[in-house]
């Protein structure tokens, strides 16, 4: 293996070698979409064109289904020892890290994340997922009921078929491990469709399946826009289950598709505006620097990107100045192959103009930049935002209610813990929240009081894969991580049987 570069044409050559992939991978193959179709991929570093992918439409869905569901009825996989799934997803697990720098280039290629992160942190969490539920393979149990001595009742848990697995571009590894992996141990067949921005690393784990030993028709990948491949996954009536990630917008949409189809089954974990509560005793470095960090990584592309922070008015001034400086000497804007770099590129130009947008209406609504507030590398023809700090904002503004999905803070002062738990509630969403205080009175309060599926306490965007994640309101519902996980992809049979 060739060592790793360790500058930006280093990378920049490694990345000009690469043998893209951009087929879709249906019943164990590489095959075009049927009608021929592609679309080009633009990659937000440089505004270029890199790769063309096949773009899949309804006849490629049922394609897939239909291989989906032979493979499934077949038992081919459903009915495999647990002991020979934990094998082969333990081998899959493998070739992921064996293939890290591939899976590192096509995410940093599609999305613009900067190289150092794609290849530390998104590849090995994918990884560590396939192999934490195949080791879970081995471990799901059965039950029997209470009963009297003539009575056995067993409550066997079954998998639900065929399941569609929808996920979105900014964690495109990490999400798609997120589903595919307890579906999979739970002994389903999944066709996964990843975003239209960042199809390429799907396509290499379809191929890395099939040669840890998953049987073909297991594991699909089918890249496509929304409405032409994703509405059509969402429809099929002979998919038992929608697993999606993605925007609150698009998640009612698979609810409103579910009904009109079979009434599938849906879990959805959709989006948030995640508040920070800093109370005046808090250790102000610490918060300032997990603010900073839980909003700027990932160019602030994150579902539970802390991305309001409620500052006691006594605090906020002293606050604000510590996340800028947090920022400025420890997550640097730069050039996703430079090494050095801990920010980069937002994923298309569309989404660069919708953030610049936000910065704007945010000033016109009132709200002062107290950091960043502009585009960034536009010589570089990619797509970069400074990172932005809004201050003096209010909780009625859109910028504090709308998702933004990129490096903005809004900073909105309170005066007292009754308005800080009400100003955290104050969203449709309830994804993630932090508080931040040295008393743990105070701690626990605020924690119970606010409404979010994760509430972290004087830290942020601590996680494991034994944790559910997941969100309340229309942050979603069903849960990602742990055991909990794989409970969604099964369906609960009770088998009864009568002695006399």
């Amino acid at each position: 293996m060739l060592d790793r570069p360790t500058t930006r044409e280093g990378w920049t050559a490694r990345a000009a070698a690469l043998k893209i992939e951009g087929r879709a991978f249906v019943d164990g193959a590489y095959i075009p979409a049927r009608d021929g179709a592609t679309f080009a991929r633009i990659s937000p570093i440089d505004g270029k064109v890199f790769a063309h992918v096949a773009d899949c439409g309804e006849a490629d869905i049922h394609r897939a289904v239909k291989a989906a569901r032979a493979a499934f009825e077949s038992g081919v996989w459903r009915d495999a020892d647990p002991l020979h799934k934990k094998k082969v997803l333990l081998r899959f697990a493998e070739l992921i890290r064996e293939n890290a720098e591939e899976l590192a280039l096509l995410e940093t290629l599609d999305v613009g994340k900067v190289i150092a992160n794609t290849l530390d942190v998104d590849v090995p969490l994918c990884a560590n997922c396939i192999q934490y539920y195949a080791e879970l393979a081995d471990k799901i149990y059965d039950e029997v009921a209470p009963l009297g001595p003539k009575d056995v009742a067993m409550v066997r848990k079954e998998p639900l078929g065929v399941i569609g697995a929808i996920v979105p571009w900014n964690y495109p590894l990490i999400i798609g491990a997120w589903k595919i992996g307890p579906a999979l141990v739970a002994g389903n067949s999944v066709i996964l469709k990843p975003a239209e921005q960042s199809p390429l690393g799907s396509l290499v784990l379809g191929r890395l399946a099939k040669e840890a030993g998953l049987p073909d028709g297991v594991l699909h990948v089918v890249p496509g826009f929304g409405e032409k491949a994703g509405k059509p996954l969402a429809l099929h009536p002979d998919v038992d289950m929608i697993a999606f990630t993605g925007s609150t917008e698009v998640g009612k949409l698979m609810m409103v598709y579910a009904g009109q189809s079979n009434m599938k089954r849906v879990a959805l974990e959709c989006g948030g505006k995640s508040p920070h509560v800093v109370m005046p005793d808090a250790d102000l470095d610490a918060a300032a620097e997990a603010i900073a960090w839980g909003i700027y990584y990932n160019q602030g592309e994150t579902c539970h990107a802390g991305s309001r922070v409620l500052a006691h008015a006594s605090i906020r001034s002293a606050l604000v100045e510590k996340i800028a400086e947090a920022q400025r000497s420890r997550i640097p804007l730069g050039h996703p192959f430079d090494p050095g770099a801990q920010l980069g590129a937002m994923v298309e130009e569309r989404q660069m103009h919708r953030v610049l947008g936000y910065i704007e209406l945010g000033q016109k609504e009132g709200a002062r930049i107290a950091h960043g507030g502009g585009r960034a590398l536009a010589e570089t023809g990619g797509f970069y935002v400074e990172p932005t700090i809004l201050d003096g904002a209010t909780n009625a503004m859109h910028i504090a209610q709308e998702e933004i999905f990129g490096p903005v803070v809004v900073v909105i002062p309170f005066a007292t813990e009754a308005e800080a738990v009400r100003l955290a509630n104050d969203t449709i969403y309830g994804l993630a929240a932090a508080v931040w205080t040295r008393d743990m009175n105070a701690a626990h309060r605020l924690s119970r009081a606010i409404r979010a599926g994760t509430v972290w306490v004087n830290t942020y965007d601590r996680s494991s894969l034994a944790t559910p994640f997941g969100g309340f309101r229309q942050s979603g519902f069903g849960r990602d991580r742990s055991p909990h996980a794989i409970d969604k992809y099964m369906d609960l049979k009770t088998i009864w049987t009568s002695f006399r």
